[in-house]
């Protein structure tokens, strides 16, 4: 594949996912407060505007590149050579009770390896993207990891799945407590990798998380200079892995507090 190929298609994901961001804020604004939210299972939310968005993606990518493939959280696809791996609204959960607080995640892969990542917070007008060796930008300026070496100052984003039972999260937030570590949990694993590549947390980590919820965020923290594990070891395109991202200066430390290693 040419740098013009890529190009191409840098360009397109970011344009696609401005237009999936309009339907996703134009459909969270409509939603009636009274509306109940509907659930895939224990915790796992789910909305018409879901499916709506992802489809939108997915027939965009389509038209412009009909011999890549696509997979997508919600009507699933297949993982080719050159695969479109995408969570048309990451945080559906604050989508669902009307928190405005979740994002759009469209990541290129290639030969098992992410060329391009690019997170839309709609809510917010914030577009994070990256392209392989070019560096991270968010709205058209270039970002950088904190660089925060001193787990006493961190903020850490912990995730939770209901694919694992609660007992190992505990742990994992009572280790980096312990450690003097700031928690939280804002409900989207895209804008928490999206936060650590701009320095505005410093660390994000989670005990397994997808494909489609994790790539977009781990390149463009990459670009920013960040330190991620090996999230694509394994099986981790098709069955996820554990994660964790960071400034640099942090990745011991937190790898000791967290049990999440380089190669998962």
């Amino acid at each position: 594949m040419t740098t013009n190929d890529l190009n191409m298609r840098f360009a397109a994901a970011c344009a696609i996912a401005r237009e999936a961001g309009v339907l996703a804020r134009k459909r969270f604004l409509e939603r009636p407060r009274s509306q109940r939210p509907d659930f895939k299972g224990p915790q796992d939310f789910l909305t018409a505007t879901d499916a709506e968005v992802e489809e939108l993606i997915r027939g965009r990518l389509s038209e412009l590149f009909p011999d890549d493939s696509f997979f997508g959280e919600e009507g699933g696809g297949s993982f080719e050579r050159d695969v479109w791996v995408v969570d048309p609204i990451d945080g559906t959960a604050n989508f669902a009770r009307g928190i405005p607080h979740f994002a759009i995640s469209i990541a290129f892969v290639r030969d098992n390896r992410v060329e391009i990542g690019v997170i839309y917070d709609a809510m917010h007008a914030e577009l994070y993207t990256a392209q392989r060796g070019r560096g991270a930008i968010l709205n058209g300026e270039p970002i950088r990891v904190s660089g925060l070496a001193d787990m006493k100052q961190a903020t850490v984003e912990a995730g939770w799945s209901p694919r694992l039972p609660p007992e190992p999260y505990v742990f994992m937030v009572n280790k980096l407590k312990t450690g003097g570590a700031n928690v939280r949990r804002a409900g989207s694993g895209t804008l928490g990798l999206a936060y650590v590549a701009d320095g505005r947390i410093d660390a994000y980590c989670e005990l397994h998380i997808n494909s489609w919820d994790a790539l977009a965020g781990l390149l463009i923290i990459e670009e920013a200079g960040g330190w991620t594990n090996d999230f694509l070891a394994g099986d981790g395109l098709r069955r996820g892995n554990p994660v964790l991202a960071c400034t640099p200066e942090l990745a011991t430390a937190l790898m000791a507090a967290t049990g999440i290693s380089k190669q998962p």
